[in-house]
Parts: structure tokens; sequence; C-alpha cells
């Protein structure tokens, strides 16, 4: 079994490239963004939650994101793999990922990075805004409060994974097609 964290800033592809991922080797994406999403549409407890620190850019807690991924990665015992996306965003996340997958018997074979200058990720995040009906992509303010973040509390789990030897950098500028097949030979490579 072949578990990825694909790692990169608001922006970077995480999620579009996970869907063409999925579809080449079977993993089951678990991206917390869209777990969140759908308890924001929903109204529930935990997307009442999480939409209160998203809307200022900022990362859901630990122990509620923690709880959250532990229960919907539960949900496939049978899976031939995990796309981790947008998760962990912290060293506490990741040490709590290591913990719940050795529990299975498994671990991540490898951090994949997707490096975006931050130009180019103000830029993708205004676009996807004007479609994607997502307020914390529509606003300037907004998605420089979310990279800032993302420097400061995400950026280092890179190094928790370098530590273990697992992490890899991947160029996340050209197109869909050539950062997929970049990514690919990287999964296949594991």
């Amino acid at each position: 079994m072949k578990n990825i964290v694909l790692f990169g800033p608001p922006g970077a592809g995480k999620g579009t490239q996970s869907a063409y991922l999925v579809d080449k080797f079977g993993f089951v994406h678990l991206s917390t963004g869209d777990i969140f999403r759908y308890n924001i549409k929903n109204q529930t407890e935990l997307g009442t939650l999480a939409k209160s620190y998203m809307d200022q850019g900022q990362l859901v807690p630990d122990s509620v994101t923690i709880d959250m991924l532990k229960a919907e990665w539960g949900k496939y015992p049978d899976a031939v793999g995990f796309l981790f996306d947008g998760f962990p965003r912290t060293e506490a996340q990741a040490l709590a990922l290591d913990e719940i997958l050795a529990e299975a018997g498994q671990s991540i074979a490898a951090m994949i990075g997707l490096e975006v200058p931050e130009e180019e990720l103000l830029a993708r995040l205004l676009e996807r805004g004007k479609t994607s009906g997502r307020p914390d992509d529509a606003n300037p303010e907004v998605i420089g409060q979310r990279i800032a973040v993302y420097h400061r509390e995400t950026a280092p789990v890179q190094g928790y994974y370098e530590a273990q030897g697992k992490y890899m950098a991947l160029s996340g500028v050209g197109s869909i097609e050539s950062i997929t097949a970049s990514l690919s030979e990287k999964i296949q490579a594991l």
C-alpha cells in the first residue's frame, strides 16, 4: 500500500493533481479542505467551527482536524493507498498520522511537495475565486493570510518528512499534464 502526502501552499495544485492521481493509481483521496467544505455546506457543528477559522485564513485546530481525518480514513479499510491532500499541516498532525497508520501496519511512503512561486499562487487563487464560490479564494488579503499561515505553520512539516528521507520536491509550475506525468513517475518509483 502506498500512502502519499501531496504537499504545498494554497493554490499549488494539490486538488487538481489529486484527481488525476486517484484515477491513475486508485488511491482514496482524503482532502481536509473537501471534508471541511462538506461539513460547512451541511452546517454541521464541525463545519461551523471550521468555517470560523477558514474565513480568517487560519488553520482549524489540530485536535479537530486529526479526529475528523481519522474517522474519514477508517471508512476505507480495503483501500490500495491514500493520497493525503491538505494533511498534515502541522508537525502534531504528522505525528498523529504516523500513529494512525502504524496502528494498521502502514506508513507514509512519501511527501511530494509542489513548489510554486507566491505571485503564481495569488493569481491562481484569485482566478479560482471567480468560479469556486469560496470566499477565501476571492479576497487577496485572506489569500495573503493563508499563504503566511502556510509558511509559518505548515511549511515546517516538510522538515519532518525530510528527516525521514521521505520528502520529494517537484515544480508545480507548468501544464497540468506535465506536472501529473512528473508526479506519476515519482510515485511509480516508490
